[in-house]
């Protein structure tokens, strides 16, 4: 009962802040616990040391005897500050010099877990994060405005479980996922352009009138659910090596909501359409590796696969063609590939380091959007766990991520939001804590 009240807490937590700022590649958020963070996420679907592994493979449940709870809060604090170096405006319109301030800001990310020991074989779970979520906002008249001013991305994945050990050796698992996502969409139009393009506006003759009259701003509001499922296997290979191996599906979501346009122009036109989009989220796949050098030292490695290519564009459609809006991205399949090592210090106290490189989805400047200004990045990562007793530890984690130098010169839709260029100098840093306790 004591488990049960705690999860219920923690998870009111996490439906209250869902999660808004990515920091895996692409809007993917790796972060779904604190203690993984000092290893930069290696051997995640291997070291199975609190109930997250939940998410990162089931199967691990088995190394977890009684009532297992994890929770976890994560700060995620990304930058993204561009450089113009010749963006243009439709038609020629006027851009101004706004460069949009930092584009980043504080996201975060909680997590919930709780395995139960049903008998010797048998394992029951439920975790609750989020695995998606994105969050880009400009100041206001910047000169990528047309394309976006505001991109957000929110979700929360409730994931209930199920593991099997089959011997001492071999474990395998299985999962549910009921997956919310909850987005918001925010771009300026030229009043000309967008105005000779509603029914019932103005003509394109008279249009050109209004070139001097201030943007029109229209926002996207869309939300929907879907169903997915992910599978895991734990091997120990020797007594001293596992191998994780594990397997989340796609999750194709159907999203619906509504467009409204703010029209600061005498002109009457219509301001609310209804909208929908549907977005195929990627699959994905770890191999972990978990080897324990000696008594002090313990090594961890990842590589991990992500189909983005699922994504190739984004649709919003508000039931007449002209003001239909899309994102051409064309994202590609991502690599993630991670080292870590663990050192014992005493009984009490581990330490913990890391480093990753992640692949971006994102690789052609003429498909780099402004709301997603995604480039490969490199992990640094620290972190320490302290064993107040054998029943509770807490974590606590540190990583910086490098990313280049980012160009973009996106003129897929230069008729009517222009081309932005210049480049992107962008960086992340996270913070994170878990507590776990056993029953």
């Amino acid at each position: 009962m004591k488990a049960v009240k705690s999860l219920r807490v923690v998870s009111a937590v996490v439906l209250s802040l869902g999660a808004g700022g990515a920091h895996a590649a692409g809007f993917q958020l790796l972060e779904q616990n604190a203690s993984g963070i000092g290893n930069a996420y290696a051997g995640s679907a291997a070291i199975a040391e609190n109930a997250s592994t939940i998410f990162f493979n089931p199967a691990g449940m088995t190394r977890l005897p009684g009532v297992n709870v994890s929770g976890g809060l994560i700060g995620i604090r990304p930058s993204f500050k561009f450089h113009d170096d010749g963006s243009t405006g439709p038609g020629g319109l006027p851009l101004g010099t706004n460069n949009g301030g930092d584009a980043g800001s504080l996201a975060a990310v909680p997590n919930a877990y709780i395995s139960w020991e049903v008998n010797p074989s048998w394992f029951v779970g439920l975790g609750i994060g989020a695995p998606f979520g994105l969050m880009t906002e400009y100041d206001e008249g910047w000169i990528g405005r047309y394309h976006s001013k505001k991109f957000k991305i929110k979700s929360i994945n409730i994931n209930p479980s199920v593991a099997y050990k089959v011997n001492d050796q071999l474990s395998i698992g299985a999962g549910v996922n009921w997956l919310q996502l909850d987005a918001n969409y925010r771009r300026n139009s030229p009043a000309a352009g967008l105005i000779s393009r509603l029914p019932g506006g103005m003509a394109n003759p008279l249009a050109p009138r209004l070139l001097g009259a201030p943007d029109l701003e229209a926002q996207a509001k869309l939300k929907g659910d879907a169903w997915g499922w992910n599978l895991g296997l734990l091997y120990q290979a020797t007594p001293d090596t596992r191998i994780g191996l594990s397997y989340r599906s796609k999750v194709k979501i159907d999203t619906s909501g509504d467009t409204n346009i703010d029209n600061p122009t005498p002109v009457p036109i219509p301001t609310h359409f209804d909208a929908s989009a549907d977005v195929e989220l990627p699959d994905t796949a770890i191999l972990s590796v978990v080897h324990d050098l000696n008594s002090k030292w313990q090594l961890l490695a990842d590589v991990s696969w992500t189909g983005w290519s699922s994504i190739k564009t984004l649709k919003i459609d508000n039931g007449y063609p002209p003001l239909n809006d899309e994102l051409d991205l064309r994202f590609r399949d991502t690599w993630r590939v991670a080292l870590g090592a663990n050192y014992r210090l005493n009984h009490q106290w581990t330490l913990k380091g890391g480093v990753a490189w992640d692949q971006s989805p994102v690789d052609s400047s003429k498909y780099r959007p402004t709301s997603l200004p995604d480039n490969d990045r490199y992990w640094v990562s620290i972190g320490a766990q302290y064993n107040f007793n054998d029943q509770t530890t807490i974590d606590i984690g540190y990583a910086h991520l490098f990313l280049n130098n980012t160009s973009i010169d996106n003129d897929t839709d230069a008729a009517t939001k222009g081309t932005v260029r210049g480049e992107y100098t962008s960086n992340a840093n996270m913070l994170g804590i878990q507590v776990s306790h056993r029953f």
